[in-house]
């Protein structure tokens, strides 16, 4: 669209994990190195949380990217499932061969022969849970009694669980105290800082393929952040939609009126109604850009 306007071999502000527009910023850095440290200690659970938009999945899938060949993992995006189908999952995930019909019986003890299996071959096995504060109550309780399969040497299988803050309140009803207890690491992940912007939207553009001094001014940036309250996700939906008006005006450089006129038509914005009033022309300027670039696109 304004790829090649801007000096882009690609959008630099998508919405897909694609781990090589990973930031490794403070907050996503320590909680990498959290992740991969527990991992290693190969010890039971490990919990990450964070806000709506904080890069929870990008992360998971960052980490699963850097465990290297001596682990194998098991990802469930969405693992809100009753005991039986969570536990089919992570056999679907393990590739265990099941009897037709199989109890729980028969499912755990496949699926324990192929964590011991994978043990004698030197794995470490870890099961990583998205969204995991969906899981129902009964199910986070058949994960913690998966956990006590194990060798006279270590745990077989290692849980990574991915979630809103919502999951700490369901971590602490009593009924799966237990299981809050074996959390042995845990990192909440939370927005970036004003300065951490200012870097974030530098490192995408820099993989992007700008090669250029400033393509968000300083203003723009502010305001992204003031927008966005530094939310990852947000900071890309504001400024894919600020690259696309400032290209609708031939502009080579995003300013501060067109972070704002993106933010006027982000649901999400931190922007207040009031503020938003001015520029209800936003919606209308930011629907002309997407018209130019149809149009550009289709001559």
């Amino acid at each position: 669209m304004y790829q090649a306007h801007f000096g882009l071999r690609e959008a630099p502000f998508g919405l897909t994990p694609d781990t090589s527009f990973f930031f490794n910023g403070p907050q996503s850095q320590k909680a990498l190195n959290t992740l991969l440290v527990a991992a290693r200690n190969g010890e039971g659970f490990i919990k990450i949380t964070g806000e709506v938009g904080t890069g929870k999945t990008f992360l998971c899938r960052k980490f699963m990217q850097s465990l290297g060949p001596g682990f194998v993992t098991a990802y469930i995006p969405n693992p809100n499932l009753p005991p039986h189908a969570l536990i089919l999952a992570l056999a679907d995930e393990l590739a265990v061969l099941l009897p037709k019909e199989a109890d729980q019986h028969q499912l755990l003890k496949s699926i324990n022969l192929r964590l011991l299996n994978l043990a004698a071959q030197g794995k470490q096995v870890l099961l990583c849970l998205d969204e995991a504060q969906a899981i129902p109550v009964d199910s986070l309780e058949a994960l913690r009694l998966l956990t006590n399969l194990e060798t006279e040497k270590r745990k077989l299988l290692q849980i990574v669980l991915f979630g809103q803050p919502e999951l700490d309140d369901k971590l602490a009803r009593p009924e799966i105290r237990q299981l809050a207890q074996r959390i042995t690491f845990h990192y909440h992940l939370g927005p970036l800082s004003r300065d951490d912007v200012e870097f974030y939207v530098a490192h995408r553009l820099r993989v992007a393929g700008f090669d250029g001094a400033r393509l968000f001014s300083r203003g723009a940036v502010a305001r992204l952040y003031g927008a966005s309250g530094g939310i990852p996700r947000l900071v890309n939906i504001m400024a894919h939609k600020s690259l696309m008006v400032a290209y609708g005006e031939g502009r080579q450089q995003v300013s501060r009126g067109h972070v704002t006129l993106a933010a006027s038509d982000t649901v999400a914005s931190r922007t207040p109604w009031r503020a938003r009033w001015p520029w209800l022309a936003g919606a209308g300027v930011l629907a002309a850009a997407c018209t130019l670039s149809w149009t550009l696109l289709n001559r």
